[in-house]
């Protein structure tokens, strides 16, 4: 497995522009993944850059 960092909820959720509870939620329903460390959870780095390219849409190019 390769080396992932790890941020917190409110950071994750600060970095989606989400309320920390949705991430919260979200790895609670597996929707996200997570590293679970006692009562801490932490979500890794690529999980959040995997969640913003599979929701990403791309721009249209400009029409003349």
């Amino acid at each position: 497995m390769a080396k992932s960092n790890l941020v917190s909820i409110p950071e994750a959720a600060a970095r989606l522009g989400l309320k920390p509870v949705t991430i919260r939620q979200w790895a609670s329903a597996r929707k996200l993944a997570r590293v679970k460390l006692g009562r801490r959870v932490l979500i890794p780095e690529a999980e959040i850059e995997r969640l913003i390219e599979a929701n990403l849409t791309p721009s249209l190019p400009e029409r003349r």
